[in-house]
């Protein structure tokens, strides 16, 4: 009876070990998953986004330094012809802007721009880390 009560203990060490080990390596993984994540985030530029025309991109470095009532005009002159991912990162450029004038407009144009970006966009942890402030 002992040598079974041995045995079992001995059983349980080696599986309480392996669930150790298993539990240290999800950490692990999920610390390289945060760190490259991190370095993705420091080397991204908005400039680098895939949807506007190069033609459009000095008028609108024009409109984007001026109010948010030159950005709203360029992009009511210009959005049709941008896609997204830049055309979303650009409203909400005008949304951080417009919000100190009109935040009813800031909501709105939060609120169309989030609808229409999928989870998997460059532009949607931007929209995570507005969505509290303009919901």
């Amino acid at each position: 009876m002992t040598k079974a009560i041995g045995i079992l203990i001995i059983v349980v060490l080696i599986w309480g070990g392996y669930e150790l080990f298993e539990v240290w390596n999800s950490y692990d993984k999920d610390q390289d998953l945060k760190a490259k994540r991190a370095e993705a985030a420091r080397n991204f530029s908005p400039d680098s986004l895939p949807g506007m025309p190069p033609e459009l991109f000095d008028s609108w470095q024009k409109a984007d330094k001026n109010t948010a009532a030159g950005l709203r005009m360029w992009l009511r002159a210009n959005g049709a012809r941008i896609q997204d991912p830049r055309r979303a990162w650009i409203e909400l450029d005008y949304v951080v802007l417009v919000a100190h004038e009109d935040v009813a407009e800031a909501k709105k144009v939060f609120a169309d721009v989030k609808a229409r970006t999928p989870e998997n966009s460059p532009v949607y942890d931007r929209i995570k880390k507005l969505e509290k402030t303009y919901e």
